[in-house]
């Protein structure tokens, strides 16, 4: 049949089909190198801008003090060790939850209706805005319990916002591992939680321990919920004394110097602390996950 025939007859010529399938796939392509390339420049350009203006105000004085109204110097040493003790805090908290949780739902439940619920309570927790919990937070814990604002009241907010967090992660390592291991071990003798002591938690580790790694880097980096909980305090406080004393961690001293003190370079300077830190966390979650597995 030549050409002629088959454009007579509607059909589309395989040569122009073809091309316009190239073109399309070529158009197709080049949006998506396009999409990737803007991301990558902005997220350049976000870390180089914070370098340039961070690293010029970023000095040992400004890490190793303390700020002083009378010497007029500004130092986030307190911040530093603040931020230190509420993920201390909040994560000896939330890991027994969390992990139990998890063990719960994958090994002991049998009820799909409950299942389905906890899920999806905690799929509906990780969507609300964090400045709702700090709202939340400021009200259950400082006005119905009665804490004060401090490194306590901050790491219980922080609990309720990344529970679901360390809950999801750990049941989605568990389920990873092979019903073959349990069975094996039943097999044996073992007992429901003996196997999940000795045989499921250590396979399922490498999940647990980059989801806590990664919990961690997000609680570093809130700053909307410890606004109304933890404070702006600037002082050095003990670890006991901090419990219920007013301490600023290095989120929300950014905020306190960029916004309230017009100390911008100081913004830029922590900002940088505080990138260098979520870069840190997060090749330490991809390294210690790919060892963890190897092992």
């Amino acid at each position: 049949m030549t050409n002629t025939a088959v454009a007579e007859e509607g059909i589309r010529p395989l040569g122009s089909h073809l091309s316009r399938r190239q073109l399309w796939n070529w158009c197709a392509r080049l949006s998506l190198y396009v999409s990737a390339a803007l991301t990558s420049l902005l997220l350049v350009f976000m870390i180089g801008y914070i370098f340039y203006r961070g690293v010029p105000y970023l000095t040992w004085e400004l890490l190793s003090t303390q700020s002083s109204y009378l010497n007029k110097s500004i130092g986030i040493f307190p911040n530093l060790v603040n931020t230190v003790y509420i993920i201390f805090v909040a994560m000896s908290i939330v890991l027994p939850l969390g992990i139990g949780a998890a063990v719960y739902l994958t090994e002991y439940a049998t009820s799909r209706k409950l299942m389905k619920l906890i899920e999806f309570a905690a799929e509906s927790l990780t969507g609300i805005p964090s400045i709702i919990f700090g709202l939340a937070g400021m009200v259950l814990f400082t006005e119905v319990l009665g804490l004060k604002q401090g490194i306590l009241a901050g790491g219980l907010t922080l609990v309720m916002m990344i529970l679901p967090l360390i809950m999801r992660t750990t049941q989605e390592s568990l389920k990873t591992v092979p019903q073959a291991y349990r069975e094996g071990a039943m097999a044996l003798g073992a007992g429901k939680w003996h196997t999940i002591r000795t045989v499921v938690l250590p396979n399922a580790l490498d999940g647990i321990v980059t989801g806590s790694i990664l919990a961690t880097g997000r609680i570093a980096g809130e700053s909307a919920a410890l606004l109304f909980t933890a404070g702006f305090g600037l002082v050095l406080n003990d670890f006991l004394t901090a419990m219920e004393a007013s301490s600023a961690t290095l989120t929300v001293s950014l905020y306190v110097y960029a916004c309230e003190r017009g100390e911008t370079g100081v913004a830029f300077a922590i900002a940088l602390i505080l990138l260098t830190m979520t870069l840190f966390l997060n090749m330490l979650a991809s390294f210690a996950a790919s060892a963890l597995k190897n092992k």
